[in-house]
C-alpha cells in the first residue's frame, strides 16, 4: 500500500500571480507614452532614440523604470506592477528598438 502521494504541480497550476509577457505589459501600460513619443518617451522602435538608452545597460533601463525617470512616472504609473513586470516590459521595448537585453 502506498504511505505517501506526492503531487507535483506546474506553473499553470499553481496559485501566485500568472507571468504576462513583457509585450502585453508593455501594450497596457507603456503604450500610451512609448507609442507616440508622449512627453519626450523614446518610441518603441525608435532605434536611434532608444541606442543611448540601450547603451546605459539593463539594470540602468529597469531602475528608471521602477523608480521613474525625469517625466516618467515610477512603473508607468501603475504601482500595482511587479518589479518584475517592470523588468519585462523594458526588456520588450528596448529589443523592439534594437537591443538584445
Amino acid at each position: 500500500q502506498p504511505v505517501a502521494a506526492v503531487k507535483v504541480a506546474d506553473k499553470s497550476t499553481s496559485n501566485t500571480k500568472s507571468a504576462v509577457s513583457g509585450e502585453k505589459i508593455s501594450q497596457a501600460n507603456c503604450a500610451m507614452c512609448h507609442a507616440s513619443g508622449l512627453m519626450g518617451a523614446p518610441k518603441i522602435g525608435d532605434v536611434g532614440q532608444w541606442g543611448p538608452r540601450i547603451a546605459q545597460g539593463k539594470d540602468t533601463l529597469i531602475t528608471h523604470a521602477i523608480k521613474g525617470i525625469r517625466q516618467m512616472p515610477a512603473k508607468g504609473g501603475n504601482a500595482s506592477l511587479t518589479d518584475e513586470e517592470v523588468a519585462a516590459a523594458v526588456t520588450y521595448m528596448a529589443n523592439a528598438s534594437g537591443g538584445s537585453l
